[in-house]
């Protein structure tokens, strides 16, 4: 009989219970050195060649009969009230079909009432004032041109700092502040732990706005047949947007079909429902046909989200032997006009390190530029990079190696909970990465043989204008998953395999990673293993793709139900072969028993029986109540700094993460590799520039927003610790999609600091700040 239970899920720095359905008795995790066939093996992707030869179909190839194209205008103004909107010129051009704004759509409320589709409040330089649907893309940005709008100009905010100020200007009705008051987090005595300090340290942190830049940008097809309503959405969450967009439509779930199939990546920006997917579906039903929004590499810029600007004040009290007495954080978050979700910046603070007094406060305060959104590892990359670069700057006032100061304050228990961490590989890490990266070996400051008050290192082989510098910045994340996540294996009469469930790849290589999961606990080869996931209508439920969560989360569910298609196939082939249930087994898709002469091939006893179907279903199993399932990790960074021009070129990072088992060490070779990319953009050069004056973007595009390009890109070197976790769930896998990028700035930003011997503590490192910062020396 199923049991109704609560479980409590850690997404992404926040903990909720919720309640989860627990059906029968679960699998046991595989055994730490199983012999496995397929998982923890080097698996090509089972859908590369669609993808390299162009036959993925993402949502910006979506084609249909008579379809119509929609663009949108938006406001040139951070904040003005919609006086006169005339689209009548707009709506006659030849090739216009509609024009859809405020005053002919229903005033649907969104992101939780903060604002509605169309609104008549603008917030923000981007802000959605009106769409125009016509035959092409270049009618409709012609009729853009046409459309008549008088603002009445308000007064603004662009900072965050200014905008928690009493008499700054309102964002939001409610007031600046989200929720109308700080996150906050206390334990312990705060004035005791500092009063218990030898030494103490405290700085401010700032970190830029990033922008997610994502290969296809967001953008959605909504077809109408009848009061039936289909999506073709560029999203991280099927079933999300399939919930959302009925709720805000007003349609039963039944009549609204969701279908992602393949995404040129989210980061996080696509974790929900979009504006451009409401608005598609307002200008179907319109105009009777079916309708594509797809957004340029500008308006991606401008509405997309944003991994958002901190300020963070810290302060951390320690013994004279380094042991850590308190810690403080007092930070501030630029929300934009709209957020719902706040990143948690105060997550490192908490847990990463063992201190009994520990107090963060956290302000997420609106403003009048693009809404932020998750970002991969939101708040945890900006609370790493502001922890990790004191806790340098507390081992250099010790003259304490950072390795050790940090061994000093490790811990085995979440100290929010007081449970023990199921695993925790970091530990290893340190051990293995100091090892890699010849630690030891470096004459890095603080420690007894580096600096100590000596000239920094110049830079072996570059001239004495480089200076070379060594840093390292641990890790923390969830990664854990959570139920509910379903999975179906049907077993085909052709001795195949169809894995199916309403997850999604965002191009991980989730799809590759199913597939094998399938085919170690079915045994039968991978070739025979077919996936279909990204369909609302065909796959049972599976949750959103982020926080490090898909394969722990929908992972598990696929071995579940190839084990319950696997012990159907046994139950009936013995029946067929007429041998004993006990002494069958399968091989590589072969049924052998003592009692038969020679193994036969599943199809052979499959297609005796005809159409006759096997279908395993799958569910994921709660989450443990008496353990933390956490992710570790720990990266170095070399750098050399030219001291006449200030750049910063970084020439190694080492990386050592604990994420559980390892599936698919080539997919997991990606997200390491991409992970540090991403974060050696976030250290050095990403930023979104605003104009102060008028609150427009001026580098929205991908010529003027720095990314890192190949030349860029160091040497990594990486190493799992692959310590399977037995209690996370039975794959013994935690997620590896984010913890890579979490504490490459902040090991980079310390290398720097070893290199010039001063701290710069804002980011981008760029190298105006470089040699700012040299002239302090």
């Amino acid at each position: 009989m199923p049991k109704v239970i609560k479980t409590k899920t850690e997404f992404e720095g926040h903990v909720f219970e919720e309640y989860v359905v627990v059906e029968g008795e679960g699998l046991s995790a595989w055994e730490p050195q199983a012999p496995l066939k397929f998982v923890g093996q080097k698996t090509p992707r089972i859908d590369g060649p669609e993808r390299v030869t162009g036959r993925a179909l993402y949502t910006f190839d979506v084609q249909l009969p008579g379809m119509l194209y929609g663009k949108i205008l938006r406001s040139p103004h951070p904040h003005a009230k919609i006086k006169k909107l005339d689209t009548r010129r707009a709506a006659k051009l030849p090739g216009v079909r509609a024009v859809l704004s405020y005053k002919n759509t229903p005033k649907i409320s969104f992101r939780q009432g903060q604002t509605f589709v169309f609104d008549e409040i603008v917030r923000y330089v981007g802000d959605e004032v009106a769409c125009v649907i016509a035959d092409d893309e270049e009618i409709a940005e012609d009729a853009l041109e046409l459309i008549e709008v008088e603002y009445e100009l308000l007064p603004f905010v662009l900072d965050p700092e200014e905008a928690l100020q009493p008499h700054a200007p309102k964002v939001q009705l409610s007031g600046n502040l989200l929720n109308g008051k700080p996150d906050l987090y206390e334990r312990g005595d705060l004035d005791q732990g500092f009063a218990q300090a030898g030494v103490i340290v405290e700085g401010a942190f700032k970190t830029q706005c990033a922008l997610h830049n994502c290969m296809e940008t967001h953008g959605s097809v909504a077809l109408w047949e009848g009061d039936s309503l289909t999506i073709w959405d560029s999203t991280q969450h099927i079933f999300g947007v399939r919930a959302a967009a009925a709720q805000l439509l007003g349609l039963p779930l039944n009549k609204v079909r969701v279908i992602k199939k393949y995404m040129g990546g989210g980061f996080g920006s696509k974790n929900g429902l979009g504006k451009y997917t409401v608005i598609a579906a307002l200008g179907a039903k319109m105009t009777g046909r079916p309708v594509k929004i797809m957004l340029d590499r500008h308006e991606e810029n401008l509405a997309a989200g944003n991994r958002p600007a901190t300020v963070q004040h810290l302060k951390i009290g320690a013994k004279h032997d380094g042991t850590l007495t308190a810690l403080e954080l007092r930070a501030s978050v630029g929300a934009g006009a709209f957020c719902t979700w706040p990143p948690s910046v105060g997550g490192p603070a908490r847990q990463l390190y063992l201190c009994p007094n520990v107090k963060t406060e956290q302000h997420t305060v609106f403003t009048n530029t693009g809404p932020l959104s998750a970002f991969r590892a939101p708040g945890y990359v900006e609370g790493t990079f502001a922890l990790e670069s004191l806790m340098d700057e507390l081992a250099r006032k010790l003259d304490i190696d950072p390795i050790e100061l940090r061994l000093k304050n490790y811990t085995e228990i979440d100290q929010m909970t007081g449970r023990p961490y199921s695993t925790k590989g970091l530990r290893e890490a340190y051990e293995r990465g100091t090892k890699l990266f010849g630690w030891d070996l470096t004459p890095r400051s603080p420690s007894l043989k580096g600096r100590g008050g000596s000239p920094p290192t110049l830079g072996e082989g570059l001239g004495e204008r480089f200076r070379r510098g060594f840093g390292m910045a641990s890790q923390i994340w969830s990664g854990n998953g959570s139920p509910p996540a379903y999975a179906l294996v049907k077993l085909n009469p052709d001795g195949t395999a169809t894995v199916i469930s309403g997850t999604q790849d965002i191009g991980t290589g989730t799809k590759t990673v199913l597939a094998q999961v399938a085919a170690e606990e079915l045994d039968f080869p991978i070739e025979k293993i077919s996936v279909e996931i990204g369909d609302t209508q065909l796959g049972p439920y599976a949750p959103l793709s982020a926080g490090s969560m898909t394969v722990a989360s929908v992972g598990p569910a696929v071995r579940v139900a190839a084990h319950d298609a696997r012990q159907q196939l046994l139950d009936i082939a013995a029946q067929v072969l007429e041998v004993p249930r006990e002494s069958l087994t399968i091989c590589d898709g072969l049924l052998s028993s003592s009692a038969i002469k020679e193994p036969v091939a599943v199809k052979d006893v499959l297609e005796k029986l005809e159409n006759f179907m096997i279908i395993g279903r799958g569910a994921r199993e709660p989450n443990p109540e008496d353990v933390t399932v956490n992710t570790f990790g720990v990266q170095f960074a070399e750098v050399a700094v030219d001291t006449e021009t200030g750049e910063v070129k970084v020439e190694r990072i080492v990386a050592v993460h604990d994420s559980g088992r390892v599936i698919n060490p080539l997919t997991l070779s990606s997200q390491i590799e991409g992970g540090i990319i991403q974060g050696l953009g976030y250290a050095l050069c990403e930023q979104r520039v605003v104009d102060k004056a008028t609150g427009v973007v001026i580098n929205g595009n991908l010529e003027n927003y720095k990314l890192p390009t190949a030349l860029d890109i160091p040497e990594i070197v990486f190493e799992m610790v692959d310590q399977p976790d037995p209690r996370a769930n039975n794959l013994g896998v935690k997620g590896v999609g984010e913890p890579p990028i979490i504490p490459t700035a902040a090991a980079i930003a310390n290398a720097v600091a070893d290199a010039i011997g001063v701290r710069i503590s804002e980011l981008p490192i760029t190298r105006d700040k470089v040699l700012k910062a040299l002239k302090k020396e």
